[in-house]
């Protein structure tokens, strides 16, 4: 699924979408995916089908609401697994020529109602070991407080992310959540895994506040 194909006649199946290579005359090769077709030069290629950032229509945060609130005892770091959303990025060379969503898209408003801003919204639980689902996120929380805290909700901010891959699975960079005053998170931009590929050099998104209105 994820990586590099070579560029012949296939099906490549993502969840509820379907990418359709068909081989065609003086060595081209037609890219199909619902409406639309693009015509890729046979040969040596660079065809690569990778995961990318959920940001839909163009937003900046991923909204993961838990199933099942957490409470964080003091001086206390937890780690597990979310669930999350992707879109696919489809790239012929260094050319994205397609990128689209994939599974049900849900949008919430983030922030103060009178100034908040929309993200990407989910719905996950919190888990010990990797979730069967096409997108991953690993998010470890911290406490370095003296009292309990309630988690139930990460906001992370999603703009210009690197995404990791293996061929059947995305993840997101590895998430960090400090429970301060204000809570804090950190898109650290290192694989959770250091088996996975990178779709691009990461870097860090650190230091985001989570607000709430």
């Amino acid at each position: 699924m994820f990586g590099e194909h070579e560029l012949k006649t296939k099906f490549i199946k993502i969840l509820d979408r379907r990418i359709h290579l068909v081989e065609e005359s003086g060595g081209r090769v037609l890219y199909r995916r619902d409406d639309v077709r693009v015509i890729i030069p046979g040969g040596d290629g660079g065809f690569r089908v990778l995961p990318a950032p959920a940001s839909g229509y163009g937003v900046e945060f991923l909204m993961i609401k838990l199933s099942r609130k957490i409470a964080v005892p003091p001086k206390a770091t937890i780690s597990g697994y979310l669930s999350a959303p992707i879109d696919v990025e489809v790239k012929a060379g260094d050319l994205t020529i397609d990128r689209f969503v994939v599974g049900r898209e849900k949008y919430a408003l983030y922030g103060q109602d009178s100034m908040g801003v929309i993200a990407r919204y989910h719905i996950s639980d919190f888990t010990g070991e990797e979730p069967d689902s096409l997108g991953v996120m690993k998010l470890v929380i911290e406490n370095p407080s003296d009292r309990w805290r309630m988690v139930e909700k990460v906001v992370v901010p999603i703009g210009g992310s690197a995404m990791f891959y293996s061929e059947e699975r995305a993840y997101y960079p590895l998430v960090i959540l400090t429970t301060k005053g204000i809570y804090e998170v950190n898109n650290t931009g290192n694989p959770p895994d250091g088996r996975l590929k990178a779709t691009r050099t990461a870097e860090p998104i650190p230091n985001f506040r989570m607000r709430w209105g």
